[in-house]
């Protein structure tokens, strides 16, 4: 029986209420971190992270078998 292989990319962005300018350039390490160890102890993939004061951009690799993401 042949091998099944999966590949989920999810490209997310997430705003801040109003696109007020509220992400400050001292909490963004702090962020990244904390959004990516959600991420992975979800058993998922951070792929990239990057951030505007106003927005936040995700990259995530999902594994099929840790459904559901949240």
């Amino acid at each position: 029986m042949a091998d099944v292989f999966s590949q989920i990319y999810i490209q997310t962005v997430f705003a801040v209420k109003n696109r007020q300018a509220l992400i400050h350039p001292e909490w963004e390490d702090e962020l990244q971190r904390y959004i990516t160890g959600i991420v992975e102890n979800r058993g998922h993939k951070m792929l990239a992270i990057g951030e505007m004061p106003d927005h936040q951009h995700l990259c995530v690799g999902l594994k099929p078998a840790a459904w559901p993401i949240i």
